[in-house]
């Protein structure tokens, strides 16, 4: 049953009680657009496809990005990557309601990110925003009006894969410079180099999983979520003989944002331009098939489970290619 109601000047207050729904009520500025509102309503109840939007009306993204950093964030592995990405939607776009997100708002927000940052980041911004969406649509029952704004824009392509390796006398200056450095960056440096292993790899290794003997290091609950046993070589094996045990069992008591500050400060030093700790994963991957590893060998060291991601990670010199030509 719908009542309508004068509130004042401008206002009148559409109400609808029905069996089997909670009362809704919303308030329009004519009493002939409650009317159209209430028949339209009425008309989804009595047929069972009615969705009550309330939600969507009375929920700014601000508190959705709160709930999404508090109960999704912590389960995955960049959760605190994810975390200042919320933090960034929250300022441009918290104080909306939800049923006020629409794709022209999605559209706006992408091409302003697009003035100051690069197509990559504003891909992960948007398709982070979609999956918040998507979550509170799924896991928390709030009904979108116009569905997930963000399926129905272009998200700004990939961004063309780095194939930045070390050049020509770059590993030498990067080992000197992290050398007068100090600390453990330079022995992080190389393992990078050696193992192909990942930042936050390194940083969570632990004495107990690294087996000299077997010539083996064990990365636990890795970034695919999966234990990773690696070969270590001959240079590796010298590398961690070398370092003091600490009694907290961690082989690099660092944190891995530490770690790339001190990375990026030895580059400083040793001016060297345009590289980043992850490019030695990438140098690692390149040189493993130089040596003439197959694919498959490669994977089993580097983790990577997409063998098209592989070879996004590989590219051999020309150079020493054509040797193989004559």
């Amino acid at each position: 049953m719908a009542s309508i109601n004068k509130r004042g000047e401008g206002q009148w207050q559409a109400k609808i009680r029905k069996k089997g729904y909670k009362t809704i009520s919303k308030t329009f500025p004519t009493k002939a657009k409650a009317e159209q509102w209430t028949r339209l309503v009425e008309s989804e109840m009595d047929r069972g496809i009615f969705m009550s939007t309330a939600e969507a009306e009375n929920t700014l993204l601000s508190e959705l990005l709160t709930q999404y950093a508090n109960e999704v964030a912590p389960t995955k592995k960049s959760g605190d990557n994810i975390k200042y990405r919320l933090n960034l939607l929250d300022k441009a776009l918290g104080h909306l309601v939800l049923a006020a997100i629409t794709p022209g708002t999605v559209k706006e927000f992408r091409d302003y990110r697009l003035e100051t940052v690069k197509n990559e980041t504003v891909r992960k911004d948007i398709l982070l925003l979609g999956r918040v969406l998507k979550v509170a649509q799924k896991e928390w029952d709030i009904y979108l009006p116009r569905g997930n704004p963000v399926e129905s824009i272009a998200i700004p392509p990939k961004g063309k894969a780095r194939d930045r390796r070390l050049e020509a006398g770059e590993e030498e200056e990067l080992t000197q410079a992290a050398e007068q450095y100090g600390g453990n960056i330079k022995v992080l440096i190389q393992l990078a180099i050696e193992t192909g292993a990942r930042r936050g790899e390194l940083q969570a290794l632990r004495w107990e999983n690294i087996k000299l003997n077997n010539r083996t290091a064990t990365f636990i609950d890795t970034k695919n979520g999966d234990d990773r046993t690696i070969p270590l070589s001959s240079k590796a094996i010298r590398i961690f003989k070398s370092l003091p045990r600490q009694i907290t069992g961690q082989v690099f008591p660092m944190r891995a944002d530490a770690i790339t500050k001190a990375f990026i400060r030895v580059c400083k030093r040793a001016e060297i331009k345009d590289l980043r700790l992850h490019d030695l994963r990438h140098e690692a991957t390149s040189r493993f098939f130089e040596m003439g590893l197959s694919i498959m060998e490669v994977s089993s060291i580097t983790g990577h489970k997409d063998l098209a991601m592989l070879k996004r990670y590989t590219h051999l010199r020309a150079e020493d290619l054509a040797s193989k030509l004559n």
